[in-house]
């Protein structure tokens, strides 16, 4: 058995994994564009702010993966919309395109076995590849869960 392609391929699935939860696809599947810049009473952000904060952050830590000039961004504003709605008409699906993308790009990274994913980033302080991987799919499936919640206040999950 090969195990570093085993190990590349949970990795890889465990960011891409709808089996013990759902994941971005379904999450965002149907939200209807009325409903995309709405923020329920008592929860802090609408659809777009997740999704777009999703993207930000995601594109973000590939960024940080694969550029050697990487420069951290302000938080909150470099990785939170301001707007709760998406600000004109194409942004959702640019947003959901990009978002997809980045998450194939971390997925093409963890599997490419010319890349040591217990390397140190050489540009970092300390982080590794395999840690940055491991920091989307987290960070990723809590926000996901904030999506489908979202969903359930405004009546508009499955």
């Amino acid at each position: 058995m090969d195990h570093d392609s085993a190990f590349r391929d949970h990795v890889a699935k465990l960011i891409l994994w709808e089996d013990a939860h759902g994941g971005f696809d379904s999450a965002v599947d149907g939200i209807p564009a009325a409903s995309r810049g709405v923020i329920p009473d008592g929860f802090p952000h609408s659809a777009w702010q997740l999704v777009e904060h999703l993207r930000l952050a995601q594109a973000d830590i590939l960024d940080f993966c694969r550029n050697s000039d990487y420069e951290e961004g302000t938080f909150p504003d470099d990785y939170w919309p301001k707007s709760a709605a998406p600000p004109y008409d194409k942004a959702w699906d640019e947003s959901l395109g990009s978002f997809r993308k980045d998450r194939s790009d971390v997925v093409a990274l963890v599997q490419d076995p010319k890349r040591d994913l217990l390397a140190r980033i050489p540009h970092g302080s300390g982080q590794t590849y395999l840690r940055e991987a491991l920091l989307v799919a987290d960070h990723n499936a809590y926000h996901v869960g904030q999506l489908i919640a979202l969903r359930r206040m405004l009546g508009i999950w499955k």
